[in-house]
């Protein structure tokens, strides 16, 4: 079972952002600085005093402008973006790696895009049927839209770590660590149902962080130290009644077979009170856990 979550929606979705490649821009830098630092060279050379402070206006204007532009170079590396804003307000997203190019006025924040894993720590809890058991789990996730890792949460990391914690509670609370009932589901015996309902729990929770869930898997399954000695107990008598039953069932077939095969080939004329022995006899020996000893019979069963 998922719980209904009942979550806002997103203010903001990311958008790719409008930039260019930062190469031109840091060779035109250079040149223009280089130019600017030229014209200051001339400038305090003339002997005009107007030309000597136009000349350095220039320089300083080149210079400024030089360095507004290359305000804007931005370097992505692989497995970033980088989150822009100007004045306040989402302006876009940069995903392209390498030297890039953007709004010089604009805050740049870096958000990795790269494949994570989350292991919880050992969670304590009460299965469904109020049995404490310890679990924990690891998942593995990646942000799929930076604007709202960025913007819809405070931390997507530590949003992500306490969502993941919450839903493994919840499905440790909805079902029982062993099932009686083949019909219902339980966390030792239906591993791979149970985790995909855990991964598709989690990612509704952090559907709003703009959070991609890839997988998850439960690391750690038990009961708890102050009743793991009575489980394993009421698992061992469990399974001495399987295997009981297993072999009485086989046991059964296996006299029934050999009650048909003697009829069929004539073998001996058993009478009702003759089949009953030889019934009690066979599942005697075939249920007990210990070889047989065979005894010679020389008379009958009425002398």
């Amino acid at each position: 079972m998922t719980e209904h979550l009942d979550l806002p929606a997103p203010q903001v979705r990311e958008r790719i952002a409008p930039g260019a490649s930062g190469w031109p821009v840091l060779v035109l830098s250079i040149l223009v600085i280089l130019l600017s630092v030229t014209i200051l060279i001339i400038g305090v050379q003339q002997e005009d005093f107007a030309v000597v402070l136009s000349l350095i206006g220039l320089s300083l204007l080149f210079g400024l402008a030089a360095l507004i532009a290359a305000a804007g170079l931005t370097p992505v590396a692989p497995g970033e973006a980088r989150v822009l804003q100007l004045l306040g307000r989402y302006a876009g997203t940069v995903r392209t790696d390498g030297l890039r190019w953007v709004n010089p006025l604009t805050v740049r924040r870096r958000v990795s895009t790269r494949i994570r894993n989350h292991e919880t720590d050992v969670l304590k809890v009460n299965d469904a049927d109020g049995n404490p058991i310890e679990i924990a789990a690891v998942v593995v996730w990646h942000v799929e839209d930076t604007a709202r890792a960025v913007f819809e949460v405070d931390d997507f990391i530590e949003f992500v770590a306490i969502q993941t914690e919450t839903a493994v509670r919840h499905i440790a609370n909805s079902y029982s660590y062993d099932s009686h009932d083949a019909a219902q589901m339980s966390l030792r015996d239906n591993a791979d149902e149970i985790t995909a309902r855990l991964s598709e729990e989690i990612g509704l929770r952090v559907a709003a962080a703009g959070v991609k869930i890839i997988e998850s898997r439960l690391t750690r399954l038990a009961y708890s130290p102050e009743i793991a000695h009575a489980m394993l107990r009421r698992q061992q008598a469990n399974a001495v009644v399987a295997a009981r039953t297993r072999i009485v069932e086989g046991a059964v077939g296996m006299v029934e077979m050999a009650l048909v095969r003697l009829a069929e080939n004539d073998v001996v004329d058993l009478d009702e009170e003759r089949k009953a022995a030889m019934v009690s006899n066979l599942l005697v020996v075939l249920c007990s856990d210990r070889d047989a000893q065979p005894v010679v019979n020389a008379g009958t069963l009425y002398s």
